[in-house]
């Protein structure tokens, strides 16, 4: 005879908040992310004993302090190795790796490179801010041109990195972005990021209120937000504006993706693109939307096809496959080997 058993308890908000004193400065971005996640865990199904935040270092990484889960805050830049060698010695565990845009894509570009492209099934959130915040104030590698800053007194005159593009360039099978203020859709980008086999890697904008205040504001802002941002929905169209008269078709011509306006120069519905999530090429050009005069930010998942098995699950394999089969001794006399006589 089955035993019956209460069914479990729905855990809530309170479950994954820490009794740390959050310490991010009033008004930071942070703030909005950390909510978010600490109210979004439940409605995965996430167990504050089966989930892990691994942070590198910036302001960003203090976020495992404010989880009540597993976590390490780690080094500079080294928190996907970290966050790999989790994985490897549990891969039932939920993995989560927040860093910054100076942290992951500086001193941590190679890391994040190699964890994306070894398509490792952990959760990577980028708070990209454009700024060095917790060392106050430096430009970092996504900065605007001309960014004043303690390290370019004159003006920055790097050009900024594409987060997304840089992703998908390392072999991203999942990328997205979305906006720290965005509470009801961010929750979906973090929902979908979790239930993802593989590496997913989220962008957030982030305002960083003491340093780089309003940086994204020409994205973000109630009075441009819905002529700034293109909402992506895979197997919908890419409509947007005010009106909702704005889409994106292909142009053959110039190989790119347009704005255009339904009822203009015989625009049609018909003419807009359908978002295809699959798509990588589509998925490269969704990436660099938004850098021209009038083109609106891509949101949401731009990129999802996971692949037949993660790196984890991988090595595993291989190590099982060999386990028992050979001895130290053979190990150590295998391959070239020598006697000194």
């Amino acid at each position: 005879m089955n035993e019956m058993t209460a069914p479990a308890q729905k855990l809530t908000i309170k479950d994954f908040t820490s009794d740390q004193e959050v310490r991010w400065c009033p008004g930071c971005g942070d703030y909005a992310i950390l909510k978010c996640m600490q109210r979004t865990l439940p409605d995965m199904g996430a167990t504050p004993e089966n989930t892990v935040f691994i942070s590198g270092i910036g302001c960003s990484s203090r976020f495992p302090y404010y989880m009540s889960t597993y976590g390490f805050h780690t080094i500079h830049g080294r928190a996907p190795a970290v966050a790999t060698g989790v994985k490897l010695a549990n891969p039932e565990l939920d993995v989560w790796l927040v860093t910054g845009d100076g942290d992951g894509l500086s001193i941590g570009g190679n890391h994040l490179m190699h964890v994306l492209r070894r398509d490792v099934d952990i959760n990577i959130l980028l708070f990209n801010n454009k700024i060095y915040g917790l060392t106050k104030g430096q430009y970092s590698p996504t900065s605007d041109p001309g960014t004043r800053a303690p390290s370019t007194p004159q003006g920055s005159i790097d050009a900024p990195l594409n987060p997304i593009a840089f992703a998908l360039g390392s072999g991203a099978r999942f990328a997205a972005r979305t906006v720290d203020t965005a509470q009801k859709h961010m929750p979906g980008v973090f929902t979908r990021a979790h239930g993802f086999k593989g590496a997913s890697f989220v962008e957030i904008l982030q305002n960083c209120i003491v340093y780089n205040d309003a940086t994204w504001e020409n994205v973000t802002a109630k009075a441009v937000a819905a002529d700034a941002q293109l909402l992506l929905e895979n197997g919908e169209k890419m409509l947007f504006g005010a009106e909702g008269n704005k889409g994106i078709r292909f142009n053959p011509a110039s190989f790119a993706l347009e704005v255009v306006t339904i009822g203009e120069n015989g625009i049609t519905e018909d003419d807009i693109l359908v978002h295809d999530e699959t798509n990588l090429q589509l998925a490269r050009m969704l990436a660099e939307l938004g850098g021209q005069e009038g083109e609106p930010m891509a949101m949401g998942v731009i990129y999802a096809v996971p692949a037949d098995t993660t790196y984890e699950h991988a090595v595993i394999d291989q190590v099982n496959e060999y386990k028992g089969k050979r001895s130290l001794r053979d190990m150590i006399y295998s391959g070239q080997t020598w006697t000194v006589e």
